[in-house]
């Protein structure tokens, strides 16, 4: 029996929602470029969920079904104003009230298709007003309902901060959602499909793959990029800073790639995202400094940008609260998470792999008096 460290180059499953080839991201077998120049983040919700992309009525309709379902149980309220917001973590938060969802719901142990897809709607609806009513609550103000005519990434602006984004703020998000949807068989998305490989329900297998992203190593990515941002505070001190960091062997964060080994192609979306966004607010200071901090690590390195490099400028140009970068990521990803738990449940193996056993063997009991 051999075995690979972290399961690395590992074909875990066949899947048709999404696929990394020749450092291509496709959805369903459209190509990120494509989508997040062109697609809502509504479509692309559809496109994961069915393989293909709506009509308009199909749009529509998912569009109207997200609205209907985004207003919160006022059971998640209180409970997220019984929190110390002080010091709770908004990933432990989210996880939390996803799973206290399972327990409102009386479909939640249900397992026939439709159920599952009322269940997917309602979780893509509701996951980015908890995060949008955290957020408020832990300001002290009370949380927003949702806008009838909004879409869904103007809705999630409008819930966090109580006024209608402007069209820049909006698109920047949208590509934001768009990019972060799916990604193959990544740590939180292979933790949904074994836990409902098992035939546990879908609140379970999202509480699971939330679990799993709040783990730095995964999510998290993007808020300390803007950490290593803050921290540098001006243009000119960047590359001491990076040369130090090196110098000190310690990683530079938002800089390579797992899978992808010539560049992520979701970043250069979310780095025009980023000069627009910091131009209009008057902080290109960020955007200049990301360039140049790129620039110098590709050069030395070899490492290009990745997709949550520029993402933490994008979110810090809109006011978003740092800790809040990892919940923004889940608010995107759950509609891949939904993806995949659909289509494990559709041709379900449960999910049990071996270990490479390499502890003490031939051993023997002895009494508690002779050890």
């Amino acid at each position: 029996m051999s075995t690979t460290k972290g399961l690395e180059g590992i074909v875990a499953t066949e899947s048709s929602i999404s696929s990394i080839i020749d450092d291509q991201l496709t959805y369903a077998g459209y190509t990120i470029d494509d989508l997040a120049e062109n697609s809502s983040f509504e479509e692309v919700i559809f496109l994961l969920w069915n393989k293909r992309l709506p009509n308009k009525e199909e749009l529509d309709r998912l569009s109207e079904d997200l609205f209907s379902k985004m207003e919160l149980p006022e059971e998640i309220i209180q409970h997220l104003k019984s929190y110390d917001l002080n010091t709770v973590h908004p990933m432990a938060a989210l996880r939390t009230a996803v799973s206290m969802l399972g327990l409102l719901d009386s479909e939640a142990d249900e397992m026939d298709e439709e159920a599952n897809k009322r269940k997917a709607i309602s979780l893509q609806a509701k996951i980015s007003s908890i995060v949008a009513a955290f957020s408020r609550i832990r300001e002290g103000n009370e949380a927003v309902s949702p806008k009838q005519g909004l879409s869904y990434a103007a809705n999630f602006l409008y819930m966090l901060n109580g006024k209608e984004p402007e069209d820049l703020e909006i698109e920047a998000v949208n590509k934001a959602l768009v990019l972060h949807a799916d990604h193959e068989l990544n740590a939180s998305t292979f933790t949904a499909r074994v836990c409902v490989a098992t035939l546990s329900d879908v609140y379970s297998g999202i509480t699971s793959a939330i679990s799993a992203l709040k783990g730095p190593l995964h999510g998290g990515a993007n808020e300390r990029v803007m950490k290593m941002l803050t921290e540098i505070g001006e243009v000119d001190h960047a590359i001491p800073y990076i040369e130090k960091k090196l110098q000190n062997k310690e990683k530079i964060m938002g800089m390579g790639h797992r899978v992808y080994r010539n560049g992520d192609p979701r970043a250069k979306h979310l780095k025009k995202m980023s000069r627009e966004l910091t131009e209009l607010t008057g902080q290109s200071k960020w955007y200049d400094m990301s360039v140049k901090i790129e620039d110098y690590i590709k050069e030395n390195k070899g490492l290009p940008a990745n997709v949550d490099f520029y993402s933490a400028s994008v979110y810090h140009s809109l006011g978003i609260d740092h800790d809040l970068f990892t919940p923004i990521f889940a608010v995107s990803r759950v509609s891949g998470w939904l993806a995949h738990i659909l289509e494990q449940y559709e041709n379900n193996r449960l999910i049990r792999p071996r270990a490479e056993y390499v502890g003490p063997k031939h051993q023997t009991y002895k009494s508690i008096e002779d050890r």
